[in-house]
């Protein structure tokens, strides 16, 4: 991976809150799916940067510093410091705190359940965001509705499903079994409050640091049900038994929690489903059947 060139190079330093010599190094960090991304050392900080393309994905980095601002504000969990959101030409940049990696223990998978819990308690009356975003390479719709069960039809299942169909990854019959889904929604999903997410909480979107604390990074945050998260963490594993019970302890499980984890990943699934194609469609069809 080349550094980036040397104007883009001046204006990310420009943009770092510290005095530093001029010089820096740029050291490229595996990991990003869509961005590529930086360790930048200065003299005496170091600071983590990503760069995409502002006209593939517009807003892109503004929407998720908007993110971590509001999971940051919950103040249960640890996000990075947003340093700077800026854009030079084509380019988008995102500059964070570095998070110094520690080592993943046994009370650091109990804090992250603990903590995870707290955050599902920053609940309001309906499900949305204050604007759209990204999951992944994708928009992600948040306008607020009253309950969940319609805006996980409207907002996340159907427009994924449609781009599906469109490009020949699902069928008519397959769009015919979420249709016959849609109608039991109400009765898997009992009404609660909507919860704060971070809404894309699979295993490489945390972090943990040198004190032994989670962090979250990549957010695509809206209020919904917390089975969204929950269930996410099961989708590619990576996640300790401690983490669900010290989560459970605090914030006990639906009685149907499996049932409805298996839903919410559906979501997930037609994401990458559209992403990566038809690998991940048996998945769904064990989902569906299930159902009917």
């Amino acid at each position: 991976m080349m550094s980036p060139e040397n104007n883009l190079q001046d204006h990310i330093l420009e943009h770092l809150p510290v005095k530093h010599d001029g010089k820096a190094v740029f050291s490229p960090v595996s990991g990003g799916s869509i961005n590529t991304t930086w360790q930048i050392d200065t003299d005496r900080h170091t600071f983590f940067c990503k760069i995409n393309n502002a006209k593939h994905y517009p807003g892109l980095f503004e929407i998720e510093a908007a993110g971590l601002n509001a999971l940051k504000q919950a103040g249960c969990i640890k996000v990075p410091e947003v340093i700077a959101v800026s854009n030079f030409g084509s380019q988008q940049v995102l500059i964070l705190e570095y998070i110094k990696p520690g080592s993943r223990t046994t009370g650091f998978w109990e804090l992250l359940g603990q903590q995870l819990a707290k955050l599902h308690s920053v609940q309001q009356t309906r499900s949305g965001f204050e604007h759209d975003n990204y999951m992944g390479a994708l928009p992600q719709q948040n306008e607020w509705t009253n309950d969940w069960h319609t805006f996980f039809r409207d907002k996340r299942l159907k427009p994924q499903i449609e781009l599906a169909r469109q490009h020949g990854l699902l069928s008519n019959g397959h769009v015919k079994l979420f249709e016959k889904l849609y109608d039991r929604l109400p009765e898997i999903f009992t009404d609660e409050p909507a919860s704060l997410l971070h809404g894309d909480l699979w295993s490489g979107n945390f972090l943990c640091n040198t004190q032994q604390e989670p962090v979250l990074i990549d957010p695509a945050v809206y209020y919904g049900n917390s089975s969204m998260d929950l269930a996410m963490t099961t989708l590619f594993g990576g996640f300790h038994k401690k983490f669900y019970d010290a989560y459970a302890w605090w914030r006990p499980f639906p009685s149907n929690y499996e049932e409805q984890w298996q839903v919410c990943n559906m979501y997930p699934l037609l994401i990458h489903l559209n992403l990566f194609g038809s690998s991940y469609l048996a998945s769904i069809e064990a989902g569906l059947r299930r159902f009917h």
